[in-house]
């Protein structure tokens, strides 16, 4: 049995799920155009209007992606122009992101991938890095250009002699994200389209940075250009950072070990900040949507629960922040619990809920959540827990960030238990809105016929369960017409009698002869308290129970700390696992951690395969540590979570600060080859050479980066972690590894040589052994 209600009007509700593979808008935008076509052929005084909408989000949130998109191209063009001084260089340079992405587009349309939040993420941080190809590319082409050689020629060697990094560096990214893509499980598949969107994105990239963007160089771009006023300021500064760079280059090169120290001892100390830092499976986002469960005392009739839910409305009706809500009262899928209900609520958007008067402020949906919460709960007899629905995106159970599972033989054991560790949970003040899936405590009345009696007075047994069946569960007494359609008139007991075992026993029966006899005459009736619910899981007996995590909480902390009370609590024979988004999230963290460690050996056997070379990728992979030390600072000094979404730029960030050091080991190594000269002054002729393209690479990467870490539209809490890791792991790891990586290659490359020349006057000795 079901009460249901729209903002307080008698309704029926009729939800609308998606089949697999359907576009989510697409159903939407369906739906409400049949809710039109049926509306008009409803009866006056009936209206059809949708209450809750889910897609509402996935739309805000894809338009605010592609204008993040948008945003991300402007920013990496400005940042292009701002370096080369130059409108043509900048034009050839922009003219990668609509290679990249339009390709990309391609490649998802055929692969029957959705622009979703995933593939448009993908491409947005695709903006800043599909440029570096060619901005190395033209930036090398221009430097030998502008040293005497020829539109044509220029092109040709300044292309052949960056081919090589540019090769690498799109290798590193995707070998990153190679084990990426085969993670399993709900999250591996958005990963795996996320994964090859930005693979494909960057493997365009380098197509075009080969072939269409040297062809362009000898067609259309100018150096003159670089001579206007900006260009000459622009030089100046470029000039003035590359002799303040040798120099103190040269002095670092000096002090070998000191700097090696030094940033060994930047980057264990940066690991100091991880406990600081909220660990949580996917961050809370303000979809303006929430869930409220409601329940009374068990046993309590629908009629005393609709009256309390008629009270949770008044209040929710009277908020300004409130666009609308539907209640259902009864009815659920678990047993048809009828001291229970739920309430969609569904707020209005960002900017338009009004100035809360007690905070002073427009209040986000976290803290209008906490406000319901404290409302509800002063109603009497009337449990509350609010649902934050943007945590369920990863989880098939109900989507609290805790959720735990008590497995064991007895229930009544398992009971007094789960009983037990919520009352830990409260105690600890980590946690609100502690719920369980277990119900005890339902009143069932027993009605046992005495066979012996009721033979005496003529009474069958079926007489008596006829009987009961009719004034408990009710009898079709008539019917009547209104309005077209017959109603029945159905004859039961009261619904708001309270002592039903007393009202039972008064109830008579006829016997075989016609004659009326007392019920309690031929009966025994007994009240026991029952389960509402009888739940399992894995073949074994099961109770789930559900919190949310108290704001500033971390998820990490909190799940560890819920164990621990549940392992003190349970004896042998019956344990805890975790199950929902608290699964998911030690699951999603172990698997990206597993990701992680395989794409850097992957990493490292490309890069040791292209440079044919076991030490040259020790040298290229030390960029590594200190982007994650980066992207960990950045997350604490922004309030920030290590979640889902920084660990993929975690992950990212592996691919990109890779570039850096492989233009710097790769230049150095070429000027090596042209002749006799020290590893030191290699270095100091490749690495300032080089640095030009190294900034411009890592600025574009965070001007790409950037408008995702600013935004404040739909769906930026889970946009802004990811961006925050980029952009801080991009700057330290750039101002490190132009140091570090130059001094681990002067003391690995040092005796790589003693093994070369070692090599060779072995052969030499050889030949001449062999000429004797």
């Amino acid at each position: 049995m079901r009460i249901s209600r729209g903002m307080g009007v008698p309704a029926i509700g009729l939800g609308i799920i998606k089949q697999r593979g359907a576009n989510t808008v697409e159903v939407a935008q369906g739906v409400r155009k049949k809710i039109a076509e049926v509306e008009k052929s409803l009866p006056p005084g009936m209206s059809m209007a949708v209450n809750f909408d889910s897609s509402e989000f996935v739309e805000q949130s894809v338009h605010e992606l592609k204008r993040t998109l948008l945003l991300s191209a402007i920013l990496t063009s400005l940042v292009c122009w701002m370096f080369l001084g130059s409108w043509s260089s900048t034009l050839n340079v922009l003219l990668a992101i609509p290679t990249s992405v339009v390709g990309s587009f391609i490649f998802l349309y055929f692969s029957g991938f959705t622009l979703n939040i995933f593939t448009l993420l993908g491409l947005s941080l695709s903006i800043g890095i599909v440029v570096d190809d060619a901005i190395m590319v033209l930036e090398n082409i221009i430097r030998h250009q502008e040293m005497g050689e020829g539109r044509v020629s220029g092109a040709i060697n300044g292309a052949r002699e960056i081919t090589f990094a540019a090769v690498a560096a799109t290798a590193a990214i995707v070998a990153i994200f190679l084990p990426v893509v085969f993670m399993k499980g709900i999250i591996g598949q958005f990963f795996f389209q996320f994964g090859v969107t930005l693979t494909v994105a960057v493997l365009l990239s380098l197509v075009e940075a080969l072939t269409l963007t040297p062809m362009r160089c000898s067609q259309f771009v100018t150096v003159g250009e670089r001579r206007t006023r900006i260009g000459r300021a622009m030089e100046n500064t470029i000039e003035a950072t590359r002799r303040f760079y040798r120099w103190s280059l040269e002095r670092a090169l000096h002090h070998r070990i000191i700097v090696t120290t030094v940033s060994l001892a930047i980057f264990a100390l940066s690991l100091l900040t991880i406990p600081a830092i909220n660990k949580e499976l996917i961050p809370p986002e303000d979809q303006s949507r929430l869930l409220v469960r409601l329940q009374t005392p068990v046993g309590s009739s629908i009629s005393y629960t609709n009256e309390k839910f008629k009270e949770a409305e008044k209040f929710l009706a009277a908020q300004p922040e409130v666009l609308r809500y539907y209640a259902a009262v009864g009815g659920g899928g678990a047993g048809g619990q009828v001291n229970s209900g739920i309430i969609f609520i569904t707020m209005k958007d960002r900017g338009q809920r009004g100035i809360n008067p007690k905070a002073g402020h427009e209040l986000s949906q976290q803290e209008f959540m906490a406000v319901c919460r404290n409302a509800f709960n002063k109603i009497p007899d009337v449990k509350a827990a609010v649902q934050d629905l943007s945590m369920r995106g990863f989880s098939s159970s109900r989507g609290f960030p805790v959720e735990l599972t008590i497995q064991g033989p007895e229930w009544d054991q398992l009971g007094q238990y789960a009983q037990k560790i919520m009352q830990a949970m409260d105690k600890s003040g980590m946690v609100t809105d502690v719920d369980t899936d277990y119900q005890v405590g339902m009143p069932e009345i027993h009605i046992i016929p005495d066979r012996e009696k009721a033979a005496a007075h003529g009474v069958s047994v079926t007489t008596i369960g006829d009987t009961v069946n009719a004034m408990i569960g009710g009898v079709v007494a008539g019917s009547y017409p209104k309005n077209g359609h017959r109603y029945d008139i159905r004859v039961k007991l009261e619904e708001n009698t309270a002592d039903k075992m007393n009202e039972i026993k008064k109830l008579y029966v006829r016997n075989n002869r016609g004659e009326l006899i007392p019920l309690s005459e031929v009966v025994r009736v007994e009240q026991k308290p029952t389960l509402q619910v009888i739940s399992r899981m894995n073949r074994a007996r099961a109770i789930t129970i559900f919190s949310n995590i108290k704001p500033g909480e971390s998820q990490q902390k909190v799940l560890k700390a819920v164990n621990q009370m549940a392992q003190q609590i349970l004896p042998p024979g019956y344990f805890v696992t975790p199950s929902g988004s608290a699964q998911g999230f030690s699951e999603s963290f172990r698997s990206l951690m597993i990701a992680l460690i395989l794409g850097i050996f992957v990493s490292y056997m490309v890069l040791a395969s292209q440079f044919n070379s076991f030490m040259h990728p020790i040298t290229v992979l030390m960029a590594l540590p200190f982007s994650i030390s980066g992207a960990l600072v950045a997350l604490l000094l922004t309030g920030q979570s290590l979640n889902l979404y920084s660990m993929i730029g975690l992950i990212l960030l592996l691919g990109i600060v890779k570039k850096n050091s492989i233009l710097l080991v790769d230049f150095t190594n070429q000027i090596r080859d042209r002749g006799n000269i020290s590893i030191t002054d290699a270095l100091l002729e490749a690495c300032p050479i080089r640095l030009r393209p190294i900034l411009m690479t890592s600025i574009a990467t965070i001007a790409g980066a950037l408008p995702a870490a600013l935004a404040l539209g739909a769906g930026s809490e889970s946009r802004k972690p990811m961006a925050i890791a980029i952009i801080g792991g991009v700057l330290v790891s750039t101002l490190l590894t132009l140091y570090v990586v130059p001094v681990v290659y002067s003391l690995l490359a040092k005796e790589n040589r003693h093994r070369i020349e070692a090599v060779e006057s072995k052969e030499q000795k050889t030949r001449l052994a062999k000429s004797r």
